[in-house]
């Protein structure tokens, strides 16, 4: 088990050995079939491709213009008084820069959004996989992971979280950073989670867990320790996740 802290002793029971109904949960009712996220996903990578080599000509441009800012200023260290012509050189000069980075700048939050589309989609298509019922592996137990190859795998996901890139005096949103989310937030399966659950210790431990889904109706999430072979769930309420 992959433990991530301790608890002073208990404020609630034991969660109950139920098992969540789909049908009230909100786990997979909008979710993308296997084959439609391989679709989703090729398209966003096309995409990606052209806004890649949009950036990449944008970039170029911007570097003219910053060249015949250094040339400028190179012929300026030779005038005793800085002159109108060059005065005025300098502004449109700066302008069109600006203009370049804030269009550059556009791009790279674009080709952003899309990566995170497709971390998205590369997700619903894991769950999709795991959820079908064409999946031979389906009902078979997890592979067990040596302890290093996980660790890899948590750094390389924490490197490659979303980036949010806000805008002076802009509010900075739910889950950015150390920021909570608000009391009703819902976790979608797949997110991984610190659960509070019961152990064989006498004090319960935190783990790093990964949503399976959430019941609406008893208000509980059914996760997976990220650390656990085989299939087993814990139960537990929104309290402890």
């Amino acid at each position: 088990m992959l433990r991530r802290g301790k608890l002073q002793g208990s404020d609630g029971g034991s969660p109950s050995p139920l098992t969540l109904s789909p049908s009230v949960s909100t786990a997979t009712n909008n979710q993308l079939t296997f084959v439609e996220c391989e679709s989703k996903v090729q398209e966003l990578l096309t995409e990606l491709h052209e806004v890649i080599k949009v950036t990449q000509k944008q970039r170029e441009e911007g570097n003219i213009n910053l060249e015949a800012i250094g040339k400028t200023q190179e012929k300026m260290q030779g005038e005793v008084k800085l002159s109108t012509y060059f005065k005025q050189k300098l502004r449109n000069l700066y302008s069109a820069a600006l203009d370049d980075a804030d269009s550059e700048s556009d791009l790279l939050k674009k080709g952003l959004d899309i990566i995170a589309k497709i971390k998205a989609v590369q997700e619903e298509k894991r769950i999709a996989a795991r959820l079908s019922s064409y999946n031979p592996l389906d009902d078979q137990p997890r592979k067990s992971m040596r302890r290093g190859v996980l660790m890899s795998m948590l750094q390389k996901s924490a490197q490659t979280l979303p980036l949010w890139i806000g805008k002076p005096n802009e509010k900075i949103p739910p889950l950015c950073g150390a920021v909570c989310a608000g009391p009703d937030y819902i976790a979608k399966p797949g997110d991984k989670v610190a659960a509070r659950v019961k152990t064989d210790e006498p004090e319960e431990q935190w783990i790093l867990a990964e949503v399976v889904t959430f019941n609406t109706y008893l208000q509980k999430y059914e996760v997976d320790d990220i650390d656990e072979e085989g299939r087993e769930h814990h139960v537990l309420s929104k309290r402890r996740v």
